[in-house]
């Protein structure tokens, strides 16, 4: 014979079809989504992975102040450290010959004996000076890195997107080769001429400039040939110390050899490697980038070169922060997926216990005929289990088709990334699932068998409670009617925690949906108010190409000195713009008593690491093994960028600088007066500022829909949890239409204090959101460079009450209706 109870499982799922619809729906949307990202990053994982060999991607670069002649290119292929102690002897040999000269002495003649002995005295001394300093200095012997170096020569200039004379920003030019570092083309062919050009697709996007344009770049006008996404700037990180990638005013391009010719702007001299064994993880990769870096800066010291830049690939953000991030997002939505899975299995867990009360001398009619416990919790988790089901497969289909394409979109919002093409995904299947399911199928097996653990007798006497029976609690002396709403909240308390418990869960999404836009508007509405000054004008050199020293007209314009240091943090390494600050500077001001030990620090490099008065803080160079270590004096009000500040001649002597030389100067504006070739860079508002403008375009349109999807999960926890309450009180209500209570009445007795735990469930919300967000902002960016507070105001606190208010009052009214559709008999048939 045919089990009666599967009768009743499509009985239950029409019968209850609104709450099941609702759930169908929610979890098809999300289990969809998330089901599309895991499809989308994988895809677009495999892609760049493809890409790394196909487009000859670079293991790292170097950029050298001058062009490197072929023997210091021979010696960087070889990858053997230079012998700094013959390179400094010859050194020390020259000097001492012409310093002998000077003092009349000759290696031939009367005095010949007499130059030996000070030529051999001389020479020991400086060569005891120099064992002395190399064994300080020196990096430590390593086994030889071979490498093979391409040239990846560019120029930054200015790029004018409409050619009407005004800067829309700037755009690294490239000239095209093949052997390392290629891109792939998203529209159009590469450049064929010398009025051509290939620019970088995603800013292009943002730029609103598309193939057959024209832009001007350095001065010259070039017809946009190409959209391409080169291979190594996934993201259009400028320097790769910034905070974040800046897709809207960065660009960069590629032209030919005759077009580079045309671009008016300093050469920059960078060159990429490729290893010639190349690495089996990133772990060696690091070890032999660490030993590269050493054969670089002894070869450039041999060979009277710079090093400007060293940037090995794991280390490269423009490489890897988008694969990082697809990463990061995978997780965090297989998190976000479980997560929501497990509140609705345990909002369904409490529905079917509510329903097992409410059908316990069915149970216990059935349990007493010979059913099964194990049968009855087969029976009650079938419905949810297959709705999660369903929801999951439809979900899953819905994610490669639909979804899938929404999430591309949203990465090619961002990221510079290749052509994409989708492959099949095994992960995404079983993780948007399996999973989800047996979440389902657990929490309720749990949940229902210990409810079903009674014994037949205690169901058919309705005698489902574990606790012994306790006194009601006397309430004062109260009108009846709030004594009877006091009861409805006391009641159903269970319930309502849930209800707090759940709110508070999505208001912790929404601080972050309303949080993060409100955060980056109030960075860029008040980054002139952090900067202490408009302008930095940061020069190539203090002195011009005719060894006179740089000088401007401009009257407020005032001197600095600034340099780049690295503090190595737990997470990262955080670079930090030292300054040095002219004495009595209208600019910056800084206690006038520091010892050339002892620095101001910055209110953002304070709110990062938190120092006191009294910390040392070690700064390491970048390119060499040199530490520099200080003692915090004091903290400056400057929340523009994580730095630390110093006297002007206490920064020479602490870096052996010449004493008066400066790096550039603070203004309120620009430098028209100083010759273009000098400067090295601006650092401006909008340089500043760029970060949050790219978090603004890159995650604004996502954080407002993140902000209707926290308003519908709220509609829908709020509707299932409100469900059951009326659906506990059903008798209740039932009695009160037959004592003669009418609606308004009723509704006042159950809808109000719903509507008092909902507030207190809001209040509590916003507290614990902001507290949540809080530290995870406080973590998001100690992974990230640089440093701003998260913020919301008053305002934001309002906005999100009202939105989530908005949903319950939804709810309300779909409440007040079932309210009226309780019939007046209820009560009568359940009389025992």
């Amino acid at each position: 014979m045919k089990n009666p109870l599967k009768k009743r499982i499509p009985r239950e799922l029409t019968g209850e079809w609104h709450k099941y619809l609702t759930v169908f729906l929610f979890l098809t949307l999300i289990i969809g989504f998330i089901s599309g990202m895991y499809v989308a990053n994988d895809s677009m994982l495999k892609s760049h992975d493809l890409g790394v060999t196909e487009y000859k991607m670079e293991y790292g670069h170097f950029r050298l102040k001058n062009e490197a002649s072929d023997e210091l290119l021979n010696a960087l292929e070889k990858g053997e450290q230079a012998d700094l102690k013959e390179h400094f002897m010859a050194e020390a040999d020259e000097k001492i010959r012409e310093s002998l000269k000077e003092n009349g002495l000759e290696p031939e003649g009367v005095n010949a004996d007499m130059y030996k002995q000070a030529y051999d005295d001389a020479m020991k001394d400086a060569e005891k000076e120099i064992d002395e300093k190399l064994e300080e200095e020196l990096p430590d012997p390593a086994d030889p890195v071979p490498v093979k170096i391409y040239e990846n020569f560019y120029k930054e200039v200015s790029e004018d997107k409409d050619c009407d004379n005004e800067s829309d920003g700037d755009v690294r030019v490239f000239v095209m080769q093949d052997m390392i570092n290629g891109w792939s083309i998203h529209e159009g062919a590469d450049p064929q001429n010398e009025n051509e050009i290939a620019i970088d697709r995603m800013h292009a996007s943002n730029a609103g400039i598309k193939v057959g344009d024209t832009i001007r770049v350095g001065g010259a006008d070039f017809k946009v040939s190409a959209l391409i996404a080169i291979v190594n700037y996934s993201c259009l990180y400028k320097d790769n110390t910034d905070t974040m990638f800046d897709a809207i005013t960065f660009d960069c391009a590629v032209v030919n050899k005759a077009g580079f010719e045309r671009i008016s702007g300093r050469t920059y001299y960078n060159y990429g490697w490729l290893y010639e064994n190349a690495p089996a993880d990133e772990k060696e990769e690091k070890k032999l980038s660490d030993a590269y870096l050493n054969v670089l800066g002894t070869q450039a010291l041999v060979f009277e070169n710079n090093v400007e830049d060293y940037l090995p690939r794991y280390a490269n953000q423009a490489i890897n922060f988008a694969m990082d991030d697809f990463g990061k997002d995978k997780s965090m939505g297989g998190i976000l997926l479980d997560i929501l899975v497990a509140v609705l299995a345990f909002i369904f867990a409490v529905t079917i216990s509510n329903t097992i009360t409410k059908e316990s001398s069915v149970i216990g009619t059935l349990r007493a005929s010979g059913y099964t416990r194990s049968e009855l919790v087969m029976h009650y988790m079938t419905a949810p289990v297959v709705v999660t089901l369903i929801a999951a497969i439809v979900g899953n289909v819905l994610g490669y088709t639909l979804f899938k394409n929404v999430v591309v979109a949203m990465y090619y919002n961002s990221y510079s990334l290749p052509a994409y093409k989708t492959y099949l995904n095994f992960e995404a299947l079983w993780k948007t699932t399996l999973i989800p399911v047996v979440l389902m199928l657990v929490i309720n097996v749990i949940i229902i068998a210990r409810k079903l653990t009674l014994s037949p007798l205690r169901f058919l006497r309705h005698d489902l409670k574990r606790s012994k029976r306790k006194k009601a609690i006397r309430l004062p002396k109260w009108k009846f009617m709030t004594r009877f709403k006091t009861r409805v909240l006391m009641q159903n308390f269970p319930n309502y925690l849930i209800l707090i418990l759940g709110v508070s869960f999505v208001m912790v999404m929404m601080t972050m949906a309303v949080g993060m836009p409100s955060t980056l508007d109030h960075y860029q509405k008040h980054i002139g108010d952090m900067m202490f000054a408009k302008e930095q004008t940061i020069l190539m050199s203090d002195r011009d190409k005719d060894g006179n020293v740089i000088e401007t007209a401009e009257k407020r314009a005032e001197k600095f000195s600034m340099t780049a240091l690295l503090y190595k943090a737990k997470k990262i390494d955080e670079s930090v713009n030292v300054y040095g600050i002219e004495d009595g500077s209208i600019y910056m001001t800084i206690p006038s008593d520091m010892k050339d030990n002892e620095v101001a620090i910055s209110t953002a490099f304070n709110g990062k690491y938190h120092f006191e008065p009294g910390d040392t803080i070690t700064l390491d160079e970048k390119y060499e093994n040199k530490s520099y270590t200080f003692t915090v004096k004091s903290i400056v009000d400057y929340d523009g960028a994580i730095a630390v500040f110093m006297s002007n001649e206490s920064f020479n002597r602490v870096f052996d600088r010449e004493e008066g030389s400066f790096s550039g100067f603070f203004s309120d504006g620009p430098l028209t007066d100083i010759d273009e070739d000098n400067v090295a860079m601006k650092i401006t508002e909008k340089d500043i500022v760029k970060m949050a403008d790219q978090l603004d375009h890159s995650m604004g349109d996502f954080m407002l829909y993140f902000q209707y999807l926290c308003i519908i999960l709220s509609i829908v926890l709020i509707y299932l949890l409100t469900k059951i309450i009326i659906e506990k009180n059903e008798n209740c209500i039932s009695m009160t239409k037959i004592l003669g209570y009418n609606y308004k009445e009723i509704n006042s007795l159950y809808i109000l204090p719903t509507l008092f735990a909902m507030i207190v469930a809001e209040l509590i919300g916003c507290a614990f959101g902001y507290l949540v967000i809080s530290i995870f902002w406080k973590v998001f960016m100690n992974t990230m460079g640089g440093w701003f507070a998260y913020y919301m105001d008053c305002a934001d606190f309002i906005r999100m009450f009202v939105m989530i208010f908005i949903a319950y009052l939804v709810v309300m009214l779909i409440d007040t209706r079932r309210i009226r559709k309780v019939p007046m008999d209820e009560a009568l048939k359940n009389v025992e």
